[in-house]
């Protein structure tokens, strides 16, 4: 038996057994998932979903977060010196292994969304504050650090370097958190 499911944007073929990189999961290492969107479970009775299969789930452990291999992009032009740009980029992978298709009677849980590590709140965070007032945060990097949980000076001046690390929506510089703690005083 086989199911086709749809996970991050793709669909894959899958049996038991298989071990398949998809997209980042927001799942540790040695949890089950239960992916919900099954468009189809084929067999002895092929059963296609409209678009999904009613009931349907397919089971899977998580192996590990994983990067994928560098990826690179390279662009030579002909003439006007033969100018050349390299850029490099290695997607955040989720390896997980099928450890069961179930064609009914699956409870609905769907599987956890690629979850951006957001850093402890400071005990006085209850009011928003402007954090364009730090030089080099514009609106669309105050934006991201609102969308990180981020919304105070007092949040930006608690974080320690193993938090600015976990940030992965922008990077965090330490002269911020200097300018938060001027700020957040008064």
């Amino acid at each position: 038996m086989f199911a086709v499911l749809k996970t991050g944007g793709k669909q894959y073929k899958v049996q038991a057994g298989d071990v398949l990189r998809v997209e980042k999961l927001a799942a540790d290492a040695g949890e089950t998932i239960q992916f919900d969107e099954v468009l189809m479970l084929g067999g002895d009775a092929p059963v296609v979903g409209a678009p999904l299969v009613d009931g349907a789930a397919v089971k899977a452990e998580v192996i590990d977060q994983i990067k994928g291999e560098k990826l690179i992009h390279f662009v030579k032009r002909r003439r006007k010196h033969s100018s050349k740009r390299t850029k490099g980029h290695r997607q955040k992978l989720t390896l997980i292994k099928i450890t069961e298709i179930l064609a009914s009677g699956a409870t609905k849980a769907a599987p956890k969304a690629a979850a951006k590590a957001a850093p402890k709140a400071a005990p006085a965070a209850d009011a928003a504050d402007d954090l364009t007032q730090l030089t080099g945060v514009g609106p669309a990097a105050a934006k991201k650090l609102n969308e990180a949980g981020i919304t105070s000076f007092a949040q930006i001046a608690a974080l320690s370097a193993d938090d600015i690390a976990a940030i992965d929506a922008i990077k965090v510089k330490p002269e911020w958190v200097e300018q938060a703690k001027d700020l957040a005083k008064g």
